[in-house]
Protein backbone atom coordinates (compact mmCIF):
# COMPACT_ATOMS: atom_id res chain seq x y z
CA UNK A 1 0.00 0.00 0.00
CA UNK A 2 2.81 2.14 0.68
CA UNK A 3 4.97 1.49 -2.54
CA UNK A 4 1.38 2.50 -4.55
CA UNK A 5 1.42 5.78 -2.23
CA UNK A 6 4.56 6.62 -2.87
CA UNK A 7 4.29 6.50 -6.60
CA UNK A 8 1.07 8.66 -6.50
CA UNK A 9 3.15 10.91 -4.81
CA UNK A 10 5.66 11.24 -7.56
CA UNK A 11 3.50 11.46 -10.30
CA UNK A 12 1.12 14.22 -8.73
CA UNK A 13 4.45 15.85 -8.26
CA UNK A 14 5.13 15.12 -12.12
CA UNK A 15 2.03 16.63 -13.21
CA UNK A 16 1.67 19.61 -10.99
CA UNK A 17 5.49 20.84 -10.71
CA UNK A 18 5.19 21.79 -7.24
CA UNK A 19 2.84 20.55 -4.61
CA UNK A 20 2.50 21.12 -0.67
CA UNK A 21 2.84 18.55 1.78
CA UNK A 22 -1.29 19.87 2.51
CA UNK A 23 -2.12 19.32 -0.85
CA UNK A 24 -0.43 16.12 -1.38
CA UNK A 25 -1.63 15.16 1.81
CA UNK A 26 -5.50 15.93 0.59
CA UNK A 27 -4.88 14.33 -2.92
CA UNK A 28 -3.29 11.20 -1.42
CA UNK A 29 -6.18 11.02 1.88
CA UNK A 30 -3.66 10.81 4.22
CA UNK A 31 -2.19 13.38 7.05
CA UNK A 32 0.37 15.99 5.92
CA UNK A 33 2.67 13.90 8.85
CA UNK A 34 2.60 10.56 6.25
CA UNK A 35 3.67 13.06 3.36
CA UNK A 36 6.39 14.40 4.97
CA UNK A 37 7.56 11.04 6.11
CA UNK A 38 6.89 9.42 2.57
CA UNK A 39 8.66 12.57 1.17
CA UNK A 40 11.87 11.66 3.38
CA UNK A 41 11.61 8.05 2.14
CA UNK A 42 12.07 9.27 -1.73
CA UNK A 43 14.66 11.29 -0.86
CA UNK A 44 16.46 8.38 0.86
CA UNK A 45 15.85 6.06 -2.21
CA UNK A 46 17.29 8.44 -4.85
CA UNK A 47 14.37 10.24 -6.28
CA UNK A 48 15.27 14.28 -6.91
CA UNK A 49 12.56 15.81 -4.70
CA UNK A 50 13.47 18.77 -2.80
CA UNK A 51 11.45 21.52 -0.48
CA UNK A 52 11.10 24.57 -1.78
CA UNK A 53 10.39 27.28 1.52
CA UNK A 54 8.32 30.44 1.05
CA UNK A 55 4.76 31.48 0.64
CA UNK A 56 4.37 29.68 -2.17
CA UNK A 57 6.83 27.17 -1.30
CA UNK A 58 6.28 23.11 -1.38
CA UNK A 59 7.92 19.56 -2.92
CA UNK A 60 8.84 19.44 -6.35
CA UNK A 61 11.09 16.99 -8.61
CA UNK A 62 14.46 17.67 -10.21
CA UNK A 63 13.32 18.23 -14.24
CA UNK A 64 13.71 15.27 -16.21
CA UNK A 65 12.45 12.82 -14.05
CA UNK A 66 10.04 10.46 -15.89
CA UNK A 67 9.54 7.62 -18.17
CA UNK A 68 7.39 7.42 -21.37
CA UNK A 69 5.00 5.08 -22.79
CA UNK A 70 5.66 5.20 -26.35
CA UNK A 71 3.28 2.67 -27.68
CA UNK A 72 0.51 5.35 -26.93
CA UNK A 73 -0.86 7.63 -29.71
CA UNK A 74 -3.20 10.54 -29.12
CA UNK A 75 -6.54 8.68 -30.11
CA UNK A 76 -5.71 5.54 -27.33
CA UNK A 77 -4.21 7.85 -25.14
CA UNK A 78 -7.55 9.84 -25.13
CA UNK A 79 -9.71 7.13 -25.41
CA UNK A 80 -8.26 5.69 -22.03
CA UNK A 81 -8.42 9.21 -20.47
CA UNK A 82 -12.43 8.94 -21.09
CA UNK A 83 -12.54 5.74 -20.07
CA UNK A 84 -11.14 7.10 -16.73
CA UNK A 85 -13.41 9.51 -16.04
CA UNK A 86 -16.86 7.16 -15.94
CA UNK A 87 -18.38 6.15 -12.19
CA UNK A 88 -18.70 2.52 -13.12
CA UNK A 89 -15.51 1.65 -10.89
CA UNK A 90 -17.28 3.54 -7.87
CA UNK A 91 -19.90 0.52 -8.16
CA UNK A 92 -17.14 -1.67 -7.37
CA UNK A 93 -14.76 0.24 -4.95
CA UNK A 94 -12.16 0.70 -7.01
CA UNK A 95 -12.52 4.28 -7.35
CA UNK A 96 -9.18 4.87 -5.75
CA UNK A 97 -7.89 2.78 -7.53
CA UNK A 98 -8.66 4.13 -11.45
CA UNK A 99 -7.70 7.53 -9.76
CA UNK A 100 -4.11 6.05 -9.21
CA UNK A 101 -4.01 4.25 -12.97
CA UNK A 102 -4.69 7.47 -14.69
CA UNK A 103 -2.69 9.28 -13.36
CA UNK A 104 0.30 6.91 -14.18
CA UNK A 105 -1.18 6.81 -17.33
CA UNK A 106 -1.11 10.51 -18.26
CA UNK A 107 2.55 10.83 -16.41
CA UNK A 108 3.41 7.95 -18.95
CA UNK A 109 2.34 9.73 -22.23
CA UNK A 110 5.48 11.37 -24.36
CA UNK A 111 5.40 14.90 -23.98
CA UNK A 112 3.76 15.73 -27.07
CA UNK A 113 0.52 13.73 -26.61
CA UNK A 114 -0.17 14.89 -22.85
CA UNK A 115 -1.37 18.38 -23.04
CA UNK A 116 -3.53 17.81 -25.76
CA UNK A 117 -4.84 14.57 -24.68
CA UNK A 118 -5.70 15.37 -21.13
CA UNK A 119 -7.09 18.36 -22.69
CA UNK A 120 -9.81 16.97 -25.05
CA UNK A 121 -10.37 14.73 -22.34
CA UNK A 122 -11.73 17.34 -20.40
CA UNK A 123 -14.25 18.51 -22.98
CA UNK A 124 -15.96 15.02 -23.26
CA UNK A 125 -18.14 14.22 -20.15
CA UNK A 126 -19.54 10.73 -20.07
CA UNK A 127 -22.41 9.48 -17.41
CA UNK A 128 -22.94 12.93 -15.48
CA UNK A 129 -24.25 12.86 -12.34
CA UNK A 130 -27.71 15.07 -13.38
CA UNK A 131 -29.56 15.49 -16.64
CA UNK A 132 -31.14 18.39 -18.46
CA UNK A 133 -33.61 18.61 -15.70
CA UNK A 134 -31.45 18.83 -12.57
CA UNK A 135 -32.64 14.91 -11.97
CA UNK A 136 -29.97 13.91 -9.89
CA UNK A 137 -28.83 10.02 -11.04
CA UNK A 138 -30.11 8.15 -7.97
CA UNK A 139 -26.72 6.19 -6.75
CA UNK A 140 -27.19 3.44 -4.22
CA UNK A 141 -24.18 3.15 -1.90
CA UNK A 142 -22.23 0.22 -0.79
CA UNK A 143 -19.79 -0.55 2.29
CA UNK A 144 -15.98 -0.15 0.52
CA UNK A 145 -15.52 -3.32 2.84
CA UNK A 146 -18.64 -5.39 1.58
CA UNK A 147 -17.49 -4.45 -2.06
CA UNK A 148 -14.01 -5.41 -1.57
CA UNK A 149 -14.84 -8.56 -0.01
CA UNK A 150 -17.01 -9.21 -3.06
CA UNK A 151 -14.45 -8.52 -5.45
CA UNK A 152 -12.01 -11.01 -3.38
CA UNK A 153 -14.17 -13.60 -4.08
CA UNK A 154 -14.95 -12.77 -7.91
CA UNK A 155 -11.18 -12.52 -8.93
CA UNK A 156 -9.81 -15.25 -6.58
CA UNK A 157 -12.81 -18.16 -7.74
CA UNK A 158 -13.61 -18.35 -4.03
CA UNK A 159 -17.06 -19.33 -2.63
CA UNK A 160 -19.07 -16.18 -1.28
CA UNK A 161 -21.29 -15.59 2.37
CA UNK A 162 -23.64 -12.80 2.16
CA UNK A 163 -25.88 -11.52 4.11
CA UNK A 164 -28.37 -10.44 2.19
CA UNK A 165 -31.15 -8.81 2.48
CA UNK A 166 -33.91 -9.23 -0.77
CA UNK A 167 -37.05 -6.71 -1.29
CA UNK A 168 -39.87 -7.43 1.46
CA UNK A 169 -37.68 -10.23 3.08
CA UNK A 170 -36.22 -10.71 6.31
CA UNK A 171 -32.07 -10.58 5.93
CA UNK A 172 -30.66 -14.15 5.49
CA UNK A 173 -27.30 -15.51 5.63
CA UNK A 174 -26.71 -17.32 2.39
CA UNK A 175 -23.61 -19.01 0.61
CA UNK A 176 -23.28 -18.47 -3.25
CA UNK A 177 -20.41 -19.29 -6.01
CA UNK A 178 -20.09 -15.39 -7.58
CA UNK A 179 -19.73 -15.23 -11.15
CA UNK A 180 -18.88 -12.42 -12.21
CA UNK A 181 -20.07 -8.40 -11.32
CA UNK A 182 -22.18 -5.61 -13.50
CA UNK A 183 -22.58 -2.12 -13.00
CA UNK A 184 -25.24 -0.91 -14.80
CA UNK A 185 -26.32 2.99 -14.53
CA UNK A 186 -23.81 3.23 -11.60
CA UNK A 187 -26.37 0.70 -9.89
CA UNK A 188 -23.63 -2.46 -8.65
CA UNK A 189 -24.78 -6.15 -9.15
CA UNK A 190 -23.59 -9.54 -8.09
CA UNK A 191 -23.77 -12.63 -10.84
CA UNK A 192 -23.09 -16.21 -9.06
CA UNK A 193 -25.08 -19.35 -8.81
CA UNK A 194 -26.62 -20.94 -5.51
CA UNK A 195 -26.98 -24.76 -5.96
CA UNK A 196 -26.47 -24.32 -9.59
CA UNK A 197 -29.70 -22.25 -9.86
CA UNK A 198 -28.61 -18.70 -11.70
CA UNK A 199 -28.82 -15.70 -9.30
CA UNK A 200 -28.56 -11.91 -9.24
CA UNK A 201 -27.62 -9.98 -6.04
CA UNK A 202 -27.96 -6.21 -6.03
CA UNK A 203 -25.17 -5.03 -4.59
CA UNK A 204 -26.04 -2.33 -2.53
CA UNK A 205 -28.43 -5.08 -0.55
CA UNK A 206 -25.41 -6.83 0.45
CA UNK A 207 -25.69 -6.48 4.73
CA UNK A 208 -22.49 -8.53 5.07
CA UNK A 209 -20.21 -10.33 3.11
CA UNK A 210 -17.20 -12.59 4.03
CA UNK A 211 -15.33 -14.75 1.31
CA UNK A 212 -14.52 -18.26 1.39
CA UNK A 213 -11.38 -20.40 0.85
CA UNK A 214 -13.33 -23.04 -1.02
CA UNK A 215 -12.91 -22.86 -4.53
CA UNK A 216 -16.62 -21.22 -6.42
CA UNK A 217 -18.14 -23.89 -8.75
CA UNK A 218 -17.94 -21.91 -11.55
CA UNK A 219 -16.66 -22.30 -15.50
CA UNK A 220 -13.32 -21.25 -16.26
CA UNK A 221 -14.26 -18.71 -18.73
CA UNK A 222 -17.20 -16.66 -18.91
CA UNK A 223 -19.14 -14.33 -20.86
CA UNK A 224 -20.62 -11.63 -18.47
CA UNK A 225 -22.21 -9.20 -21.45
CA UNK A 226 -24.62 -13.03 -22.66
CA UNK A 227 -24.78 -13.61 -19.18
CA UNK A 228 -26.29 -9.98 -18.45
CA UNK A 229 -28.96 -10.25 -21.25
CA UNK A 230 -30.16 -13.84 -20.82
CA UNK A 231 -30.73 -12.84 -17.02
CA UNK A 232 -32.41 -9.84 -18.24
CA UNK A 233 -34.72 -11.13 -20.66
CA UNK A 234 -35.78 -13.60 -17.95
CA UNK A 235 -36.50 -10.92 -15.36
CA UNK A 236 -38.36 -9.43 -17.98
CA UNK A 237 -40.80 -12.15 -18.85
CA UNK A 238 -41.70 -13.32 -15.23
CA UNK A 239 -42.88 -12.34 -12.28
CA UNK A 240 -45.97 -9.78 -11.80
CA UNK A 241 -45.58 -7.60 -14.79
CA UNK A 242 -47.93 -6.32 -16.48
CA UNK A 243 -49.33 -4.98 -20.43
CA UNK A 244 -50.01 -1.80 -21.15
CA UNK A 245 -51.25 -0.19 -23.89
CA UNK A 246 -50.95 3.93 -24.17
CA UNK A 247 -50.91 6.60 -26.47
CA UNK A 248 -48.72 9.53 -25.90
CA UNK A 249 -47.07 12.27 -27.27
CA UNK A 250 -44.09 11.44 -28.78
CA UNK A 251 -42.03 14.47 -27.31
CA UNK A 252 -42.46 12.33 -23.86
CA UNK A 253 -41.39 8.79 -25.33
CA UNK A 254 -37.83 8.18 -24.83
CA UNK A 255 -38.71 9.17 -20.99
CA UNK A 256 -41.56 6.64 -20.76
CA UNK A 257 -39.41 4.08 -22.88
CA UNK A 258 -36.42 4.58 -20.39
CA UNK A 259 -38.38 3.33 -17.58
CA UNK A 260 -40.29 0.55 -18.94
CA UNK A 261 -39.14 -3.26 -19.11
CA UNK A 262 -40.03 -3.68 -23.09
CA UNK A 263 -41.71 -2.01 -26.08
CA UNK A 264 -43.81 -4.73 -27.69
CA UNK A 265 -45.09 -2.99 -30.20
CA UNK A 266 -44.87 0.65 -31.94
CA UNK A 267 -46.98 2.78 -34.38
CA UNK A 268 -48.39 6.39 -34.87
CA UNK A 269 -51.81 7.15 -33.33
CA UNK A 270 -54.58 9.00 -35.18
CA UNK A 271 -53.64 12.42 -33.69
CA UNK A 272 -50.35 13.77 -35.08
CA UNK A 273 -46.93 13.87 -33.15
CA UNK A 274 -48.63 11.06 -30.96
CA UNK A 275 -48.02 7.50 -30.60
CA UNK A 276 -49.16 4.31 -29.70
CA UNK A 277 -46.87 2.29 -27.55
CA UNK A 278 -47.68 -1.70 -25.84
CA UNK A 279 -45.02 -1.62 -22.91
CA UNK A 280 -44.55 -3.89 -20.18
CA UNK A 281 -43.86 -2.70 -16.45
CA UNK A 282 -43.17 -4.40 -13.51
CA UNK A 283 -46.05 -4.43 -11.61
CA UNK A 284 -49.31 -2.62 -11.40
CA UNK A 285 -47.69 -0.27 -9.34
CA UNK A 286 -44.61 0.44 -11.44
CA UNK A 287 -47.02 1.19 -14.67
CA UNK A 288 -49.22 3.39 -12.91
CA UNK A 289 -46.25 5.23 -11.80
CA UNK A 290 -45.05 5.99 -15.15
CA UNK A 291 -48.16 6.92 -16.75
CA UNK A 292 -48.31 9.21 -13.77
CA UNK A 293 -45.41 10.92 -14.63
CA UNK A 294 -46.97 11.73 -18.20
CA UNK A 295 -50.01 13.98 -16.96
CA UNK A 296 -51.93 15.05 -19.94
CA UNK A 297 -49.28 14.06 -22.51
CA UNK A 298 -50.33 10.37 -22.09
CA UNK A 299 -53.49 7.82 -21.49
CA UNK A 300 -53.64 4.63 -20.61
CA UNK A 301 -56.01 3.20 -22.95
CA UNK A 302 -56.20 -0.94 -21.60
CA UNK A 303 -56.18 -2.35 -19.28
CA UNK A 304 -59.07 -0.98 -17.38
CA UNK A 305 -57.63 -1.24 -13.97
CA UNK A 306 -55.14 0.99 -14.68
CA UNK A 307 -57.29 3.66 -16.23
CA UNK A 308 -59.58 3.66 -13.07
CA UNK A 309 -56.62 3.67 -11.35
CA UNK A 310 -55.63 6.85 -12.57
CA UNK A 311 -58.82 8.21 -12.72
CA UNK A 312 -59.07 8.14 -9.04
CA UNK A 313 -56.03 9.37 -8.22
CA UNK A 314 -56.67 12.15 -10.21
CA UNK A 315 -59.94 12.85 -8.49
CA UNK A 316 -58.18 12.36 -5.39
CA UNK A 317 -55.58 15.49 -6.57
CA UNK A 318 -58.69 17.81 -7.92
CA UNK A 319 -60.70 17.64 -4.37
CA UNK A 320 -57.32 18.36 -2.79
CA UNK A 321 -57.11 21.45 -4.79
CA UNK A 322 -60.42 22.31 -5.25
CA UNK A 323 -61.29 24.31 -2.10
CA UNK A 324 -58.52 27.68 -0.51
CA UNK A 325 -56.02 26.12 1.63
CA UNK A 326 -56.20 26.89 5.66
CA UNK A 327 -54.96 30.08 6.90
CA UNK A 328 -52.09 28.12 8.93
CA UNK A 329 -51.11 26.00 5.62
CA UNK A 330 -50.23 29.02 3.61
CA UNK A 331 -47.20 30.23 5.46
Amino acid sequence: MRADRLVSLVLLLRQHGRLSATALARELEVTTRTVLRDIEALSAAGVPVYAERGRNGGFALLPGFRTELTGLNHDEALALLVAGSRRGAQAFGLGSALASAMLKVVDALPESYRDTAAGAAERLLIDPETDLLARRLVTEETPDGIVAEVLRAVVAGHKLRIHYAAVDQTPKWRTVDPIGLVTVRDQGYLLATRSGADRTYRLSRILAAEELVEPAQRPDRVDLDRAWRERSTRFRTGGDQVTVLVRLDAARREELVGTALAVLSEEADAQEGWLRLEMTFQDARHAEWALWQLATDGEALAPQWLRASLRHRAAAIAVRYGASPEPDSAR
